[in-house]
C-alpha cells in the first residue's frame, strides 16, 4: 500500500493539495489496515485524512532547500527505470 506514497517536497510545479490526499489516504489506509473503513469507523477515518493532510502541507509549505526543484517527469522516468531493473519482464 505504502509504495504509492511519493515524495513531495521539492517539486516544480510545487505539490498540490490532491497530490497531499492522496499520499495521506494511503498512509491512513495503512496505519489502520481498512482499504474503506466500516460505516462505524468512517467518521474517525475521514477526520484523520483531514488532520493529516492539513499537517503534511505545513509541513511541506514551511520546509526550505538551496537544492534546485526537481523535474516529475525526470523523477518518474528514474522511477520506471527503477521498477523495470527490479522487476524484469519474463516473457
Amino acid at each position: 500500500m505504502c509504495r504509492n506514497i511519493k515524495t513531495l517536497f521539492n517539486f516544480d510545479p510545487p505539490v498540490s493539495e490532491d497530490e497531499v490526499k492522496a499520499a495521506t489516504l494511503q498512509f491512513v489506509r495503512k496505519i489502520t489496515g481498512f482499504n474503506k473503513p466500516s460505516k462505524a469507523n468512517e467518521a474517525a477515518f475521514q477526520a484523520a485524512i483531514e488532520e493529516i493532510s492539513g499537517i503534511s502541507s505545513r509541513l511541506l509549505h514551511s520546509l526550505e532547500t538551496v537544492a534546485p526543484p526537481k523535474n516529475r517527469e525526470e523523477e518518474a522516468a528514474k522511477a520506471r527505470a527503477r521498477a523495470a531493473e527490479r522487476f524484469p519482464k519474463t516473457a
